[in-house]
């Protein structure tokens, strides 16, 4: 397995991994921005522009799955009273 394919596998497993994924997510995105800079190739530096905007994909969705859980728990207490 190659650096290429571990950037897309990084960026997949961000995804479709709950509360883990946002780790996985941010260390898929720098290993990707790292790995552009050293890629001449069109078809790797296709692969790593996958694994990074499956990265940034998962980064916004564990974002929005933390909020949405604060709120509820918010909610939830406040209103156990």
């Amino acid at each position: 397995m190659s650096k290429v394919h571990l950037s897309l596998i990084l960026g997949i497993f961000s995804i479709i991994t709950p509360y883990i994924g946002l780790v996985i997510s941010i260390f898929g995105s720098i290993y990707a921005s790292k790995l552009l800079c050293n890629i001449n190739g069109p078809k790797e530096r296709k692969l790593i522009s996958a694994g990074k905007v499956c990265s940034v994909i998962g980064i916004f969705l564990h974002t929005i799955l933390l909020i949405l859980l604060s709120f509820s728990l918010i909610i939830f207490f406040l209103t156990s009273v």
